[in-house]
């Protein structure tokens, strides 16, 4: 069956389309390439359009015939969100808004989305599940929330059936088929760690060093990209098959702290990394780890890359590839 990935040259979407492709699916790419990446296409049949192009993206559901849409396109910097809310609100909320509008029209019923834990804000236990409340404390998970809240109304309206995916943190890279993470400016800390041990920075920041953790510093929970879209996958086939609605989160229920990952970095490339303490940034909480247990239950999902060195590993093996072009 045929696939609209949105956002498909970007760091996920470039993932899942390959995966897809892996599976028998036939792969449409709709991105504006602001940030994504031609590079990342691999051949997959690619419309260049902004999902806000209401106009342009109708025509190409007239000549195209989805079974189902997976929806990656979306800016995702918290920091930049809080600065400049306008930008995330028009893109992720109008945005979203003209593809479902454009897929109700054409009776594509069936999504994937891509939403994120940051609809959760400030976690009140850890790990947390889907029960948790959603409180965002910041324009970026604001965004995601509303379109999970539209979709939830889409259903009740349109008969549009839907499932969110909660990310935690991605990480890793599928560098053997030559795509990984490449952010422009990159905000991530796995990438900017290996950038500052392949020399392309001089230090890595640590914002915050006095947390209610075991190291004072903030703890994640890392998932590799490619554990990620395997679990989309599922929901795909969870969703054609039953037609239910439902949110999961997508984690490993592990998490890691930022002294954590630069020390696994340092084993890893064997390089010195040097740090540089900073103040603690505004929203970032000190804990924040899934539990995915429904996702396991529901979709039968089991990560397979959940060792926090071979995600590192991966990615380094991409950010060497960056660093000699």
């Amino acid at each position: 069956m045929k696939i609209l990935v949105t956002g498909g040259a970007g760091y996920i979407g470039s993932h899942m389309s390959l995966i897809l492709s892996a599976a028998g699916h036939e792969v449409c790419v709709v991105d504006n390439l602001v940030s994504g990446q031609r590079s990342a296409l691999k051949g997959h049949q690619f419309y260049q359009c902004d999902i806000r192009d209401y106009e342009q993206l109708t025509h190409i559901f007239s000549k195209e015939n989805f079974a189902a849409v997976m929806h990656f396109a979306g800016h995702i910097e918290v920091a930049e969100s809080i600065n400049n809310p306008s930008k995330y609100y028009d893109n992720n909320v109008r945005g979203s808004l003209s593809l479902l509008d454009c897929m109700i029209k054409h009776e594509v019923k069936q999504l994937i989305f891509s939403s994120t834990a940051a609809v959760y804000g400030t976690p009140e236990v850890s790990p947390l599940d889907e029960s948790h409340p959603t409180r965002p404390i910041n324009p970026y998970g604001q965004t995601k929330l509303i379109i999970e809240q539209v979709l939830a109304d889409y259903q009740r309206a349109y008969d549009l059936n839907f499932v969110c995916l909660r990310y935690f943190n991605a990480a890793g890279a599928d560098y053997k088929n030559g795509i990984g993470e490449s952010h422009q400016p990159e905000t991530h800390l796995i990438p900017l760690v290996l950038q500052t041990a392949s020399g392309r920075r001089s230090s890595i920041a640590i914002f915050g060093n006095d947390y209610a953790t075991h190291d004072g510093t903030c703890i994640r929970d890392y998932i590799h990209v490619i554990d990620l879209c395997e679990a989309h996958l599922l929901a795909l086939t969870y969703l054609l098959e039953t037609g239910k609605s439902g949110h999961f989160n997508l984690g490993n229920g592990t998490g890691f702290s930022v002294q954590e990952v630069i020390a696994t970095a340092r084993q890893v490339t064997g390089k010195e990394i040097p740090v540089q303490l900073e103040s603690r940034r505004t929203g970032d909480p000190a804990l924040l780890v899934a539990d995915a247990s429904q996702a396991k239950a529901i979709l039968n999902w089991q990560p397979k890359h959940d060792q926090l060195d071979d995600m590192v590993s991966d990615a380094w093996q991409w950010e060497q590839r960056l660093a000699s072009n």
